[in-house]
């Protein structure tokens, strides 16, 4: 079966926009799950190869890394359009099929054409997901979401321009010559797309407002294709890895100080994308194998925290940790549910986290990076602090506010279950994931050493938190992030453009009119611009009397006589 899985999830986005209201929940659903098997069947090989001229074209590119980022793509878009169930909305599941279909499209491209090609229709598909919301913030978001992406799509297609035009290979992978400004393009517009600091706060802002589905979707999609792209292109980078560490801590002091529970769980995208930016940077086959395996834990747990999240949003309407407290008794299963996300993100051994994170760390070490090492591992810690303690101790076990509860919808239930039953089944048997990475690893987590490790340093966070317990009884305050410099100094900069080109313009009119009588006094008199005549068109000056300034016709029968010698010169 040779089916291109975006195809499926693309005949299904037609049907979800077009078809009656009562099969919508439906065809989501089996649309996901057609794309699921489409992935899982496919073949390795290069296949659906087309040319265009002299330029080869590669639609359905097969291989261990592409096959392994389909199966998770369509594994989460399956488990999303079921947590959807009860709220299917045409335009927004449709544009969320099609979001999907993008990323698969780059993920299987062979060719960077194809791959820029379908990067940007996953970028624009995404921000009609975003623009969805039900929030009022969700349109202007949306707009500064459209920019900063559209400043990507810019940069990528110049690079991509430079490095075909200066004989670079088509082919989709890494650079012949690294280094070069085509490729420091490209590198930045996918940095973007990852969210590496300072180009990350478009993140934060955007996701937090999509609707509760929009959001599960979206922690899925965008980064990790630019955590594929850099993997299949921008492998031992060091730059890297120093800005997969940036990340790393950059996202867990934010998420740290945030009190909305989406923004929270949005920062530490952010943090964890950081270790596969990391990974991707060492490139060791142990630490490229672990961005890949990272990628694909942090898919399924972050997806299953946000859709906590979502249950908690849907039950109460509140979403900010102030707000909330108490309310762990009245929704035992999604507590449940949700700290199976939470030990999975902190890296609990038995849980996925544990099975993925600790390659990269270990592969930082293995490589004599120790320093990287020892960040990394000081991230972990953040990580449990505030997902795994700080977020369900206010949300579920503080202080109640007596915030009333609402039934959650089953299928929400149904589909944290499978995400949960995910993270559990790859921490008990990893050797699945190792199994099928790009490169065969020899590794084992579960060493006497690493499992005692991670369990002394999740014990003395949780003492910690129990200590400081309480000094942290949370503020209604909101973080000020990167996203303000260009709030406000792209407003400032783009009213100065325009008072500038106002000012301009009046210049250059003033200047226009001048030229123009100065032209026009010369057509009718040649020798007019000499003496009073000059300063009479200057400001303040007598006006121009012609009959006082009028020459002798010998004068100008002089001027035509001597226009004719030099025409017939030039002749």
């Amino acid at each position: 079966m040779r089916a291109h899985p975006a195809l499926i999830l693309f005949a299904a986005a037609g049907l979800v926009a077009a078809g009656p209201r009562a099969i919508r929940p439906a065809v989501l659903v089996l649309g996901a799950i057609g794309a699921l098997a489409a992935a899982a069947a496919l073949p390795y090989g290069a296949h659906w190869s087309y040319a265009i001229g002299d330029l080869p074209l590669q639609l359905l590119r097969v291989d261990a890394l592409s096959h392994l980022f389909g199966l998770i793509f369509t594994l989460i878009a399956t488990i999303g359009a079921l947590y959807s169930w009860h709220a299917t909305r045409a335009g927004e599941h449709a544009a969320i099929l099609v979001y999907a279909g993008g990323a698969l499209g780059v993920v299987y491209a062979g060719d960077w054409v194809s791959a820029f090609v379908w990067w940007e229709l996953m970028a624009w598909a995404s921000l009609f997901v975003v623009w969805s919301g039900p929030t009022p913030r969700a349109g202007a978001v949306g707009f500064r979401y459209l920019f900063v992406h559209l400043v990507g799509g810019a940069l990528f297609l110049i690079g991509l321009a430079a490095h075909l035009a200066g004989g670079g290979s088509s082919t989709f992978g890494p650079f012949a010559e690294p280094g070069g400004w085509p490729y420091m393009l490209i590198l930045l517009a996918v940095a973007i797309n990852a969210a590496i600091p300072p180009f990350h706060a478009w993140l934060a802002d955007a996701y937090p407002e999509a609707s509760i589905p929009g959001t599960v979707f979206l922690s899925a999609f965008t980064t990790k294709t630019a955590v594929y792209v850099l993997i299949r292109a921008f492998p031992g980078n060091d730059l890297l890895v120093w800005a997969g560490i940036v990340m790393a801590l950059y996202g867990v002091v934010y998420a740290v100080l945030e009190n909305d529970i989406r923004r929270l769980l949005a920062y530490h995208i952010i943090s964890q994308v950081g270790y596969m930016v990391a990974g991707v940077g060492i490139g060791t086959p142990l630490a490229l194998g672990g961005a890949a395996a990272h990628a694909f834990c942090h898919i399924l747990y972050k997806a299953l925290l946000l859709m906590g999240a979502g249950a908690v949003m849907t039950a109460t309407g509140r979403r900010t940790l102030t707000e909330l407290g108490g309310i762990g008794g009245q929704m035992p299963v999604v507590v449940v549910l949700y700290m199976v996300g939470a030990f999975s993100i902190s890296g609990v051994p038995l849980f996925n986290g544990f099975i993925s994170k600790s390659m990269i760390i270990t592969a930082a070490g293995d490589d004599g990076r120790g320093l990287a090492e020892l960040l990394l591992t000081l991230a972990s810690i953040g990580t449990f602090l505030h997902t795994g303690l700080k977020l369900p101790y206010f949300t579920f076990f503080g202080p109640s506010r007596g915030v009333p509860v609402m039934p959650v919808p089953r299928n929400m239930i149904v589909a944290m279950g499978v995400a949960a039953a995910c993270c559990i089944g790859l921490g008990l048997a990893p050797g699945w994931l190792y199994a099928r990475l790009a490169a065969p690893v020899d590794y084992h987590p579960y060493t006497i050493d690493h499992v005692g490790g991670s369990l002394q340093l999740l014990l003395g966070t949780a003492l910690a938190f129990w200590w400081l317990l309480a000094k942290l009884r949370g503020e209604a305050t909101q973080s000020l992030d990167m996203d303000w410099l260009y709030r406000r100094s792209v407003p400032a900069a783009l009213r100065w453009a325009v008072a500038t080109a106002a000012a301009t313009g009046r210049i250059a009119q003033t200047t226009a009119r001048s030229a123009v009588r100065v032209a026009t006094t010369f057509a009718a008199n040649p020798l007019a611009g000499v003496g009073p005549v000059a300063a009479g068109l200057s400001d303040g000056a007598p006006a121009y009397d012609e009959n006082r300034y009028r020459l002798p016709i010998g004068v100008t029968v002089f001027w035509v006589v001597l226009a004719l010698w030099l025409v017939a010169l030039m002749v």
